[in-house]
């Protein structure tokens, strides 16, 4: 495995994502990006290499968000601020149109069931395979890629829509 500072440059940006993607807050990810290499540097020694570098900062990185949770006693709540990641289009009409998508998508993910979001989250946002989505949640390939399908139909139920895209 690469020494701790090859290891924070190849992978931050995306353990970085996952915990955005999880608490919705740009510092708060930020925070627990930085716990999580702390956490991997000070037990490098116990990485089996049973699962890819990646897969395992994703499963500290979880831990971390679990723990935050814990001290806060609350879940993470919506900061219109942070929810936009896409370019800002050169229409001001689109742009409220693709704000008002984002936070209809948002209030639809927050109903589904927590480990849900996380598979939709790891490979809608992270790229993730399913096997790696399993590794990370401590389940089988299989589990997460049912879970990820079921979350797609349940998003499109609570949306009161079609989806055209297939995974």
């Amino acid at each position: 495995m690469a020494h701790g500072g090859d290891l924070y440059e190849q992978h931050a940006q995306q353990v970085y994502r996952y915990l955005y993607a999880l608490t919705h807050d740009a510092d708060t990810a930020e925070e627990l990006t930085q716990e999580t290499f702390y956490q991997a540097m000070k037990s490098m020694h116990t990485f089996r290499g049973d699962c890819t570098p990646q897969v395992w900062l994703c499963a500290i990185a979880k831990r971390q968000w679990y723990r935050e949770l814990e001290r806060r006693k609350r879940t993470a709540e919506l900061d219109e601020d942070h929810l936009s990641t896409l370019a800002a289009p050169d229409d001001p009409a689109a742009e409220v149109q693709q704000r008002d998508e984002r936070l209809n998508l948002y209030r639809a993910m927050q109903q589904l069931p927590p480990e849900t979001r996380e598979v939709l989250y790891l490979r809608l946002t992270g790229g993730f395979s399913f096997r790696e989505i399993g590794d990370i949640l401590r389940h089988t390939e299989t589990w997460a890629r049912v879970r990820f399908y079921r979350g797609k139909e349940q998003l499109v139920k609570i949306m009161g829509g079609v989806s055209n895209e297939s995974e």
